[in-house]
């Protein structure tokens, strides 16, 4: 059954696409937990960071939090939060990030 992100990344369910390629589709988070707040999910339905192969290019999540967060104009800095698992927050099983920016963020965060 195909998670809630691979419904926005086939267009099935609406969302506020801010940026894609080839190997991930950033939109908007419908509960911001900051002024900005972008998911950036992986095209293919990875469960999680656990999944990941152990070798490869697994740089593409990263990679694209660097570019959105210049689109941004997140110049005094951003958060890149990934979850993993339910103890560690993840709320959908398909690997993506939390980009989160435009204030002051505290630590720890939760």
């Amino acid at each position: 059954m195909p998670t809630l992100f691979t419904k926005i990344i086939q267009r099935e369910i609406p969302a506020t696409i801010v940026y894609e390629d080839e190997y991930v589709v950033a939109f908007r988070d419908i509960d911001p937990q900051a002024p900005t707040h972008i998911v950036i999910a992986t095209r293919h339905e990875i469960p999680g960071l656990a999944s990941l192969a152990d070798t490869g290019d697994q740089m593409h999540i990263l990679n694209a939090a660097k570019k959105i967060a210049e689109q941004e104009g997140l110049v005094g800095g951003y958060r890149v939060v990934l979850n993993q698992g339910d103890d560690g927050g993840q709320s959908v099983d398909h690997l993506h990030a939390h980009l989160l920016g435009g204030r002051q963020l505290s630590w720890p965060p939760g």
